[in-house]
Formats: C-alpha cells, structure tokens, sequence
C-alpha cells in the first residue's frame, strides 16, 4: 500500500506547494494518521481516501504558511517601529534590547534567527544548511520571534519606569 500510494501523493502534494520536504513530510503525515485510525475508519476506496487526507493537510499547511508569513511580517513591523524612536540614544537601548534577547535565546534557535535576519537564508535555505526540517525552521522563527518581542515589551517597559 504505501509503495503503491506513495509517488501519486507526492506528486499531489509538491504539484501544490512546489516544497519537496513539506510534500513529503505531508504524505507521511497521511500515512501515519491512517496507521494511528486504522481501528476507528471504515475506508471504502484506499486511493481516494488517502488522496483526500493529502488535499486537506495541504490545506492546513498552507494556511499555515499563509498565518505564519502575516504574523512574521507583523512581527518584523513591530520591532521596527518599537526599534525607532525620536531619540537615537533611546533607539541604540532598544536595539540593545533586542541583541541582548536574542543571545538569550537557546543555541539552535539563535543559529536560526540569525541566519534568516542576519545573513538573509530562507526557510528552506537553513533547513538545508542545519540539516533540520522546514517545520522545525519556522518553529524556531516564530519562538524567537515571541521572544525578542516579549524582550521588548519588558525592556520597554523598564526603560519608561526610569524615565
């Protein structure tokens, strides 16, 4: 079953999001989600089944993808407006804000965030350089991300107690 299934749901699912690593990681999802079922279905065509459960992870995944690039993108507004201010010795301490943040941060996690901020990597770029999964990589991002940010609004709100 799963050699013959196997081709055809890749191809489905890389035919959609153009990401050999996700569509793989989907077709094993199916299959795992229809081992961990097996007791629970009652499966009248094996094919479409497992073709619909590939359609609907793709689905999930890229609304995902979509939920995702919206929060980093409003995540990367938001340090960059809290980063500007009218004073630029008010900026500097905010900026060391986020340094400091960002070296707290536990090792993988840094290694991500600065190869995407600091040398500009894709997701799948840095997947490939630190031999981890695409998944693992946007993980990373938005933990870091949650991170820095709560940095800010802690570092922000330290700095105008002082003022």
């Amino acid at each position: 079953m799963y050699r013959r299934y196997w081709s055809l749901l890749l191809a489905l699912a890389y035919n959609r999001l153009k990401d050999l690593a996700t569509a793989e990681d989907i077709v094993h999802d199916v299959y795992a989600g229809l081992w961990h079922n097996r007791r629970s279905h009652e499966i009248r065509s094996l094919k479409n089944y497992l073709a619909a459960s590939v359609k609907y992870l793709i689905l999930k995944e890229v609304r995902k993808k979509a939920l995702l690039h919206r929060f980093t993108e409003s995540q990367d507004k938001n340090i960059i407006i809290e980063t500007t201010s009218d004073n630029s010795l008010d900026a500097k301490k905010m900026l060391q804000i986020v340094k400091d943040e960002i070296e707290t941060l536990p090792e993988n996690c840094r290694m991500v965030f600065k190869l995407s901020r600091e040398k500009g990597l894709t997701v799948k770029q840095i997947a490939s350089e630190m031999d981890i999964t695409p998944k693992t990589v946007e993980n990373q991002l938005n933990k870091a991300l949650k991170k820095i940010k709560g940095g800010i609004r802690k570092g922000t709100m330290i700095f105008l107690f002082f003022l």
